[in-house]
């Protein structure tokens, strides 16, 4: 199952990509494994640097939880075509999503986007941060060659 959701989240990177914005695509799950929102990044043509994809399917995932809390999220998943950043993984921590599952992560995202600083990352990675949390969300990183794919000649381009 992961690695068919996370093809989907690929996919809504190159749907990110050819809407003229960075190439990122998330979605998620309900605890049964049914999709209940996505998002694809929107940075760029909405001028908003919060419009990430997972914070773009995290808003619209909470429009479709009834329960209030402070665990709004727990027992879904968020599946990503790359690792999240802190931003977003502190979103996906303070909604109480249980799990992250991701197929590119962020050594291999700035190799790939080369060295000018097109992609701006923090020295911590999604599971040292989600580490010094308190435990009810994990991460997993599931490599896929595709998830390379949809970063190939973006970054490079002027």
């Amino acid at each position: 199952m992961n690695t068919v959701l996370l093809e989907k989240a690929i996919s809504l990177a190159w749907q990110a990509r050819a809407e003229g914005n960075r190439p990122f695509g998330s979605l998620i799950t309900d605890p049964e494994g049914k999709i209940i929102a996505q998002g694809v990044n929107t940075v760029l043509t909405s001028g908003d640097v919060t419009g990430h994809s997972e914070t773009n399917a995290l808003r619209a995932a909470l429009q479709t939880v009834e329960r209030p809390g402070p665990a709004l999220m727990a027992g879904h998943t968020l599946y990503s075509s790359a690792e999240p950043c802190m931003m977003c993984t502190g979103a996906l921590y303070l909604a109480g999503v249980s799990r992250v599952v991701y197929a590119l992560n962020s050594a291999e995202l700035e190799a790939l986007a080369g060295p000018l600083p097109r992609v701006r990352t923090l020295p911590f990675s999604l599971d040292l941060a989600l580490q010094a949390g308190d435990g009810n969300t994990v991460a997993d990183y599931v490599p896929l060659p595709a998830a390379s794919d949809v970063h190939r000649g973006y970054w490079k381009e002027p």
